[in-house]
């Protein structure tokens, strides 16, 4: 175990994500039927409040960590000292060594993104460039072998619907998995993964979401170090310009042998280009 894995304390405070109400269906007879939890979870950082949260409950330190990571109020992961969540007050406590001397500055500036759940970003992120992410190549075939992998995912989806999920992958191989009630809070979990476990999804090379391809969503990535960004939904116009500037590659609306690549340049690689059929759609 690394020492910076000692170092931060964690509470682990799971809930599960999924509970069983009472439904009377369309032949008018009650049965149970799993639904997906939502809860209130309310940041703090060094005592400040920073949002409120609404998710499933699953791995609530990891999604705090991410939030924050990715809003760019914690810089460092070595800057973690405690992710302390107690659901009776439905709050979680992150104390760092290092907190931003401009918090409030960057508080103050806020855009609400179009984000499941209506999604915040702080302190002008969308007009940063983080590093550029690796310029990953992707074959055509690997894309396809990779959406059949994710099929074997969804649980909480197939159980309860009214979820999002998110990926971290290596080529075809899903390394990590993780759904909650809006995507943003989904990738914001995989990111804080990435800081509090020192596991292979730090390995990821594409990252798979079931949302829109949004401005938020292709900053998260691009912070995460992540050169393709696949999605089964659409893109917007914003998603497309931010991924043009910070080098990523889109693949929209993947879903069977279909998808739409874009800013593909020499990085897509067309080796198992479908048979064409009477009425395919094109573009």
């Amino acid at each position: 175990m690394s020492t910076f894995r000692r170092s931060v304390r964690r509470t682990h405070a799971h809930l599960p994500a999924t509970l069983e109400i009472e439904i009377l269906d369309e032949y008018g007879e009650p049965r149970c039927q799993a639904i997906a939890a939502e809860r209130a979870l309310t940041v703090y950082l060094n005592k400040r409040e920073i949002v409120t949260l609404m998710t499933l409950g699953a791995d609530p330190e990891a999604l705090v960590v991410g939030y924050l990571r990715n809003q760019g109020l914690v810089a460092a992961r070595e800057d973690l000292v405690q992710v302390a969540v107690d659901w009776e007050v439905e709050s979680a406590a992150v104390i760092t060594r290092h907190p931003p001397e401009d918090l409030e500055a960057r508080l103050a500036t806020r855009t609400v993104t179009t984000g499941c759940g209506q999604g915040t970003v702080f302190g002008r992120l969308l007009e940063s460039i983080p590093p550029a992410p690796p310029a990953t190549c992707l074959r055509q075939s690997v894309l396809y072998r990779l959406l059949d992998n994710l099929g074997a995912y969804n649980e909480t989806y197939r159980s309860a619907g009214a979820v999002h999920g998110c990926a971290l992958c290596r080529q075809e191989s899903v390394l990590d998995f993780v759904e909650d009630v809006g995507r943003h809070n989904a990738v914001d979990t995989l990111a804080g993964r990435q800081w509090l476990e020192e596991a292979e999804s730090t390995a990821a090379d594409i990252f798979y979401t079931t949302g829109r391809l949004t401005s938020e969503m292709v900053l998260k990535v691009a912070q995460m170090g992540i050169g393709v960004l696949v999605s089964r939904s659409g893109v917007t116009q914003k998603g497309v310009e931010l991924a043009s500037r910070f080098g990523v590659l889109l693949i929209a609306r993947a879903k069977g042998k279909h998808f739409q690549a874009i800013h593909a340049g020499e990085r897509l690689v067309l080796d198992a280009v479908p048979a064409r059929r009477p009425g395919d759609r094109r573009g």
